[in-house]
């Protein structure tokens, strides 16, 4: 949500949603533009997701080739006269057992993008986020334990029940992350390792007020 338009010669202002620790409105709350006011770059998204996914990859697919395999050794039958195909080894890879061709080396599928992509890529992700009433603003949680009704209850109460929600703290909470655990729409994560890749993929973001603040430490410059 925003305010006046660049054009009108005012200061944008970028709104969202605020709620207390029980989930109750308390209006709205202003939003740093350096995060949830940039220019959404759809092809630095896209960049910014493929280097995200590549980047989970393992790369440790891998079988074994002739040499690997056990075997070998002596040669199966005398090279002419025998009316058979010749043969040099049992663990060539025409043989049942044998190794494989060209099979699967381990391998790195690793990208890289420059810093500062990765940061215009977080705040397009977030600006985009914002401009969509998809952020929400909560009190920091403070849960006496890890109940995952309890965790269910409030964030119905925020208005985000049933939506894959990205839930965003300052700081590693145990207990928190105990009660989030188990609904399979919610993902909880600290503000710094927050990525754009997340914030696609979820249909509301949940920003703590510490989780907020860490934001614009570490990205806000």
């Amino acid at each position: 949500m925003s305010g006046p338009g660049a054009g009108d010669g005012e200061r944008i202002v970028v709104t969202a949603m605020a709620f207390d620790a029980k989930g109750e409105s308390r209006g709205t709350v202003e939003l740093p533009p350096a995060l949830f006011d940039a220019q959404v770059h759809e092809h630095l998204l896209y960049q910014s997701a493929k280097t995200y996914l590549a980047n989970q990859r393992h790369g440790t697919a891998k079988v074994k080739d002739r040499k690997e395999v056990s075997g070998g050794g002596r040669k199966p039958w005398r090279q002419k006269g025998t009316g058979r195909a010749r043969s040099g080894s049992n663990t060539s890879p025409l043989w049942p057992g044998g190794g494989r061709a060209f099979g699967p080396e381990p391998r790195d599928y690793r990208l890289e993008l420059p810093k500062k992509q990765r940061r215009a890529a977080l705040a397009a992700a977030l600006s985009l986020a914002a401009r969509e009433g998809r952020v929400r603003v909560v009190e920091d949680l403070r849960l006496a334990e890890p109940k995952t009704k309890v965790m269910a209850e409030l964030l119905a109460k925020l208005g985000v029940g049933g939506e894959k929600t990205l839930l965003v703290l300052g700081r590693s909470d145990e207990i928190l992350y105990k009660a989030s655990r188990n609904l399979a729409r919610v993902r909880a994560t600290l503000a710094h390792q927050v990525t754009p890749y997340h914030l696609l993929d979820c249909q509301q973001v949940v920003l703590t007020q510490s989780g907020l603040d860490r934001m614009k430490e570490v990205f806000g410059s």
